[in-house]
């Protein structure tokens, strides 16, 4: 199982460094010690704490078999006459969504407003790599 240093954990999870020492004095989080002496947590673990605590705004609307909804604010529109570009800030994650101008103007977008970006998708990328320099 991969390790994440305390630091690591605490940027995937969202938290400070010092919520991460807490719960693993609470227990929430095991610990272990890597080679070089620092304390680290097992990475399928935080991934776990980050999906039980993971608040998600509620999305209003019909339900849907999507299950990546990510609610967030227009960030940015660009428009011409017929296409446009809308930027949304979700949480941490910029989603960008090309579309009609038409479909812009019916759903009223505008910067600041709030939207939900619904992504149903059979073909979705997964890499890896050495993700320590993300986190630096």
């Amino acid at each position: 199982m991969p390790h994440l240093r305390i630091k690591d954990a605490a940027a995937h999870l969202g938290v400070s460094d010092d919520t991460v020492r807490r719960w693993i004095d609470r227990g929430l989080l095991a610990a272990t010690t890597d080679e070089s002496g620092r304390k680290v947590v097992d990475g399928y673990e935080v991934a776990m704490v980050a999906r039980e605590h993971a608040v998600v705004p509620s999305v209003p609307g019909a339900p849907s078999s999507a299950r990546n909804r990510f609610v967030g604010l227009v960030t940015d529109i660009e428009m011409d006459r017929v296409m446009a570009q809308v930027e949304l800030q979700c949480g941490p994650f910029r989603v960008v969504s090309l579309m009609s101008s038409e479909a812009v103007r019916d759903l009223g977008l505008e910067r600041g407003s709030t939207a939900v970006a619904v992504i149903k998708s059979t073909n979705v990328v997964v890499e890896t790599r050495d993700l320590q320099e993300f986190s630096r």
